[in-house]
């Protein structure tokens, strides 16, 4: 069996993080099969040092590390100045506690591969990995995360700052995954933005999984007396912040005005008080719960109106898994093959979205079909066993280089 070096921008929990699901799952995984990691990871929350039982029993050895600030001026040195990028010694990095947790590592252990989780926070480490084989899971391509919110930029101040970080990240990655053997992104959108930028770039995909013993089917559909649409975020995330206020203000009160009596509820961390606000008779707005399973299990429908963002979305995967019928932008679906009318229903704006919650909602067979065909999808492609089964492929061919 292998033995893995796993060096992580963030540890593997808490799971509502999705970053920091995938490492979780997939290390579990690895483990069944007897594969065996070490893992060092940066710490970003107080609270990380404190939960480290909840999954070191998946891994050898577990360190966690401050993770460091990076000024602006440090990203514009390494932009400007190619012999900057790549650290040789410690000192020249970012974190040199890391660097150093990496070779006292190497030093006691013989490692199969490394496998670093993450993009500007880990990048930085190939020289102090020597010539173990490397590759590097960057989650999703950071310049098609700003091109998107460019493009829904307000103003024009707006819009110039977010260019500027644009043509930032565009330099950065036109280099920073060029010297591992592999880069892995979640979705076939972020692997052609990559490919964009760099066309040699040793970039495939292999998606999130889902937890199919966890989020088992709970359908068909059951028709409630006050009727529930679902979405599910971390709102401290932007995007997810963007959609709950959008589908609050404009999509709800429009389908309430055929469906009287409509719920919406906004499950997730971290609430700012203007979403708070919004909180009433119609819209619930929950926090962080212990359990996002009596949601997807109760909605009528999952609504993602995602209009920024990259990368495969988590969320919508656990709501296919347990058969809640999904109404989605294609954003939101990025990395996960669905067909339209089959799966999900795909609506590319708002009125779109009113129109399809409308449609599902007045269609019990149509709910049925979604709700069975969702978990079908994610049983087919989407289970951790399948994510864990591929990257042992990619270990192997990397390996073998």
């Amino acid at each position: 069996m292998t033995r893995i070096l796993l060096i992580s921008r963030c540890p593997p929990y808490p799971l509502h993080l999705g970053d920091r699901l995938i490492v979780y799952h997939l290390a579990s995984e690895l483990d069944w099969r007897g594969h065996t990691i070490d893992l060092l990871a940066f710490a970003d929350r107080p609270e990380d040092y404190d939960e480290i039982h909840h999954y070191d029993m998946y891994f050898g050895s577990v360190e966690l590390i401050p993770e460091p600030g990076r000024s602006q001026a440090a990203y514009l040195r390494r932009a400007l100045l190619p012999g900057a990028r790549w650290p040789r010694a410690a000192a020249e990095s970012w974190s040199p506690p890391m660097w150093e947790a990496i070779r006292r590592q190497l030093a006691t252990h013989t490692y199969d591969l490394v496998h670093l989780f993450g993009g500007i926070q880990v990048y930085e480490f190939f020289h102090a990995l020597g010539d173990v084989p490397a590759l590097i899971t960057p989650y999703e391509s950071y310049s098609l995360y700003l091109r998107r919110a460019l493009d829904s930029a307000l103003d024009v101040t707006s819009w110039a700052t977010v260019y500027l970080q644009l043509q930032m990240a565009r330099r950065f990655e036109s280099w920073m995954f060029t010297r591992y053997r592999r880069v892995v992104v979640l979705a076939e959108r972020d692997r052609r933005e990559l490919l964009d930028i760099h066309p040699h770039l040793p970039v495939q995909v292999i998606p999130n999984g889902v937890d199919l013993y966890y989020f088992t089917f709970r359908r068909p559909f059951v028709r409630h007396h006050a009727p529930a649409l679902l979405f599910v975020g971390n709102y401290e995330y932007a995007p997810n912040l963007d959609a709950a206020l959008r589908l609050a203000k404009e999509i709800l009160p429009a389908v309430q005005r055929q469906i009287p009596g409509i719920k919406l509820w906004l499950v997730g961390n971290n609430p700012p008080p203007e979403l708070q606000a919004l909180a009433g008779e119609s819209v619930k707005v929950t926090g962080r719960v212990p359990d996002v399973r009596p949601y997807l299990a109760r909605a009528a429908a999952f609504i993602s109106p995602l209009r920024l963002g990259a990368g495969l979305k988590n969320k919508i995967l656990e709501a296919l898994a347990v058969g809640c019928p999904v109404i989605a932008t294609p954003l939101s679906l990025d990395g996960i093959a669905v067909r339209d009318g089959q799966d999900v229903l795909i609506a590319h704006d708002d009125s779109q979205m009113i129109v399809a919650i409308l449609r599902l909602l007045t269609d019990p067979a149509l709910q049925t079909t979604l709700a069975h065909n969702g978990r079908c999808v994610v049983e087919q492609r989407y289970s951790w066993w399948r994510v864990a089964e591929q990257y042992e492929e990619l270990y192997d061919s990397i390996r073998g280089l």
